[in-house]
């Protein structure tokens, strides 16, 4: 699944590097797949749901699932869900194991439903947004079969990444994926245009943004 990514990100990449290296420009070639960090992850979710709608108000087929949950409810009690943003169907993430469990409770029929659906739907999609890459995608599970369609298909993806699991994504999408703060009218520049704002160039390495 790697190799999808890098072999796309090839086709560009040593164009994008060297611009970006440069740093000069206040336009520069947008990476195709952004991860947001800097933000609590519910803040996160709600802002990517914020740029889904802006997003279809302008006219853009937006397709993908974010995370939703209950305040107050542990996820493991069913407080947390996956919706999709097409049809607003909602997947169970979470496994009830009782309060005495230490295993992990993420429910990973609820992502490959949520994913498969995702699929389907990205050939006619102009953004796509996914919830998070986290345990299960940096354990090659979760959504990583739609990250790795909507590369294969060249369509912009967003999605969110904690810090635990940078090193993962990073290594996931090499140079054609960045890390980028939680600035929703950057973020919203990106979705509506393949150029980056200034605020969103990528860093020397090209895979972690600037603030």
């Amino acid at each position: 699944m790697r190799r999808v990514i890098r072999d796309i990100a090839m086709s560009s990449g040593d164009h994008r590097r060297s611009q970006c290296r440069g740093g000069t420009s206040p336009l520069e070639p947008a990476p195709r797949i952004i991860a947001v960090q800097g933000a609590a992850g519910g803040t996160i979710q709600d802002l990517l749901a914020t740029l889904a709608r802006r997003w279809t108000a302008a006219g853009r087929r937006v397709v993908g699932v974010i995370e939703e949950t209950a305040e107050g409810v542990p996820k493991r009690n069913g407080a947390a869900t996956l919706r999709n943003l097409r049809t607003g169907a909602l997947y169970d993430i979470y496994q009830d194991l009782g309060p005495l469990s230490q295993a992990c409770c993420l429910d990973a029929r609820g992502f490959a439903e949520a994913c498969q659906n995702v699929v389907d739907d990205l050939a006619d999609a102009d953004v796509v947004v996914l919830s998070k890459f986290g345990k299960l995608e940096a354990e090659r599970g979760g959504l990583l079969a739609a990250f790795t369609a909507a590369a294969s298909l060249e369509k912009p993806v967003i999605t969110a990444v904690s810090p635990v699991f940078s090193d993962c994504y990073l290594a996931f999408v090499g140079p054609f994926g960045a890390i980028v703060p939680p600035d929703e009218e950057s973020l919203h520049t990106w979705g509506q245009a393949p150029l980056l704002p200034a605020a969103l160039r990528a860093s020397p390495d090209a895979r972690t943004v600037l603030p």
